[in-house]
């Protein structure tokens, strides 16, 4: 069972954001409207009611959703330089082709397509957005020995990896593990010239990374931020800026215990499903949002 669901990112301008979603990676609206009072409660974001909200999906019709919500940007918050929900990561058909759309857009390219040593299944390339999200789009060319990797069936197809920034990576696996009923995948380190460029270090520099997965599924990457990363600063009672929310399927969902920041209710749209969905407070502040996928 595929267990990534959504991710939520907090932007200024909704308008705009969905319309460069739909123009440079072929996704459209399925739903609009404002969070309600009780869901912003959960994520103990209790000033994020009543925002308005689109969800958005990939033209493959897969349902997993990227969810915009709009509110005032905060000031001096950048990319990668703090811990909690730093990236998306997309699978493509073709990494050179995307980058080339990427090219011509506000998208700015971050990291150009590059091989990664130690990892020929994938050709990844990362872009950032306007809010400062970071996407990172990537083409599938293998399954990895003991994991499975989903294949684009469009040139821009689903969101299939969250991507966590830790100040103790081993205490966030061990969260994870614990609490969202995932299971450590691959640990290793590797050349992260992204993350150096945001720190200022060596781009040679080796960063250690880690996944987790259910069953073959790969779709949680936690990596170990350096020392200088900080707590992401956010306008009280809302969400954080960037990527705010991970969600998720929990085909076992009766056998998590929590911390829940509100009881888990029955939720409906298309990231829910009519399903019992809660959210707990993870490591760093992260929020990690859970749907019953037995329902």
């Amino acid at each position: 069972m595929k267990l990534l669901r959504a991710a939520t990112l907090t932007v200024s301008d909704l308008e705009r954001s969905t319309g460069l979603y739909a123009k440079y990676f072929d996704y459209s609206v399925v739903e609009r409207g404002q969070v309600p009072d009780d869901l912003a409660k959960s994520w103990d974001a209790p000033k994020s009611a009543g925002l308005d909200y689109a969800i958005m999906q990939p033209s493959s019709g897969a349902e997993i959703y990227l969810r915009f919500i709009e509110q005032p940007p905060v000031e001096g918050f950048k990319a990668l330089v703090t811990h909690g929900w730093n990236a998306i990561e997309i699978c493509v058909q073709d990494v050179l082709a995307a980058n080339e759309r990427m090219l011509d857009s506000p998208f700015e390219i971050i990291g150009p397509p590059r091989e990664i040593e130690g990892l020929p299944a994938i050709h990844p390339m990362q872009v950032k957005g306007p809010d400062e999200e970071i996407v990172y789009l990537t083409q599938i060319k293998d399954d990895l020995p003991a994991f499975d990797l989903p294949r684009a069936s469009t040139l821009i197809d689903k969101l299939f990896i969250l991507v966590m920034g830790c100040s103790d990576l081993d205490e966030g696996l061990d969260w994870m593990a614990k609490h969202a009923g995932v299971s450590f995948g691959r640990d290793m380190e590797i050349v992260y010239t992204m993350l150096a460029k945001a720190y200022g270090t060596d781009e040679a520099e080796l960063h250690r990374i880690a996944t987790m997965v259910h069953e073959r599924d790969v779709f949680l990457e936690l990596d170990q931020y350096p020392p200088a990363a900080t707590q992401r600063p956010r306008h009280d009672g809302m969400l954080v800026p960037g990527c705010a929310i991970g969600t998720m399927w929990n085909p076992d969902f009766r056998s998590l215990e929590g911390p829940w920041i509100t009881e888990p209710t029955v939720r409906p749209g298309p990231i829910y499903k009519d399903s019992l969905a809660g959210t707990m407070k993870g490591p760093d502040g992260t929020l990690v949002e859970i749907v019953a996928g037995d329902a």
